[in-house]
């Protein structure tokens, strides 16, 4: 049985993390969060310490540590700008650290961390949760047999509708988010990235704060993208059933159905890490280096291979 603490395990993912540590057959000894909305532990693991003081949180852990038994891992499930102070704490704890993406918001973030993991001799794991998608996985074996030289053409459409509150909280802020491209995007360009191959080009037709839109050239494929927060962008048909979630991928005209078998994904994903099978720093770095470079870009506005979704009217900043 493995030792695991949680940081920010009042957060939207972290039963995701819990559950995940309950069904590897392992234990979590202590959580923290500022926000003390925690009942979820009784679900999971009612005897974990809980901290919502930072200081206090450290100080349990070194107790722990003194009685000679060992933490084996921190799970990060915090605010996407805290994520490389918490890896950094993690480790300093003499821990491997299992961290959400985005694992860092920049790629020189990630480039200190192969150090941090180099002078500490333990490493850091992120969550790609779609490389383990079944479907996403036979996807990735089809166009590994590609021999032609076929560059695939492919929309990519994520709309997850959020309220006001989203803007009032950290995930509404750009430096602490990284936008959303890089918020609620990150795992579907890791995923194009890992079945397409490297980025050739990438353009920014909308980057604002409740939509992004762009054009991606990988090795294999062609790529117009739209992610959105905004309601009023989902299909018809879900607005009419009540849906608040829309993801699609379209390959070459055919639909790639995979709305399915995301259930279980954190769990399968906690036990390639504890396997030694886990994705690391190098994994996630190409997907960091994308999303930093969207946020960076000049948006073009309405031109060349701009997704269709990108010319839906925009809302107004609620708070603005």
């Amino acid at each position: 049985m493995q030792h695991f603490a949680l940081i920010g395990v009042a957060g939207y993912v972290a039963p995701r993390h819990l559950r995940a540590i309950k069904e590897t057959g392992n234990r979590l000894i202590a959580a923290m969060d500022p926000t003390d909305s925690v009942g979820v532990l009784d679900t999971y693991f009612p005897e974990a310490a809980f901290f919502v003081e930072f200081e206090r949180f450290d100080r349990h852990l070194e107790k722990f540590r003194q009685k000679g038994q060992n933490l084996h891992y921190v799970s990060i499930c915090s605010p996407n700008y805290l994520h490389d102070a918490h890896i950094r704490f993690g480790l300093r704890q003499g821990a491997d650290v299992i961290c959400e993406k985005p694992l860092v918001l920049n790629p020189w973030n990630a480039e200190a961390l192969q150090r941090n993991e180099q002078e500490t001799g333990h490493k850091v794991f992120t969550i790609l949760q779609l490389r383990l998608h079944p479907v996403i996985k036979a996807l990735k074996q089809q166009v590994a047999v590609q021999t032609t030289g076929k560059k695939y053409d492919i929309d990519l459409t994520y709309i997850t509708a959020r309220g006001a509150w989203y803007f009032a909280s950290w995930k509404g802020e750009l430096p602490k988010s990284g936008g959303i491209a890089t918020n609620i995007g990150i795992h579907f360009f890791d995923m194009l990235i890992w079945i397409f191959g490297s980025v050739q080009k990438s353009e920014v037709h909308q980057h604002s704060h409740d939509r992004a839109a762009g054009y991606l050239e990988l090795e294999q494929a062609r790529v117009r993208w739209f992610l959105s927060i905004d309601e009023k962008t989902l299909p018809t048909t879900v607005q009419e059933r009540g849906g608040r979630t829309f993801r699609s991928i379209r390959i070459d005209g055919q639909e790639l159905e995979f709305s399915e078998g995301f259930t279980d994904l954190h769990t399968e994903s906690y036990k390639g890490i504890l396997d030694g099978q886990g994705f690391g720093l190098r994994d996630a770095a190409p997907s960091i280096a994308l999303v930093h470079e969207i946020r960076e870009a000049e948006v073009r506005g309405l031109s060349g291979e701009y997704h269709p979704l990108a010319a839906l009217p925009q809302a107004k900043h609620p708070f603005k």
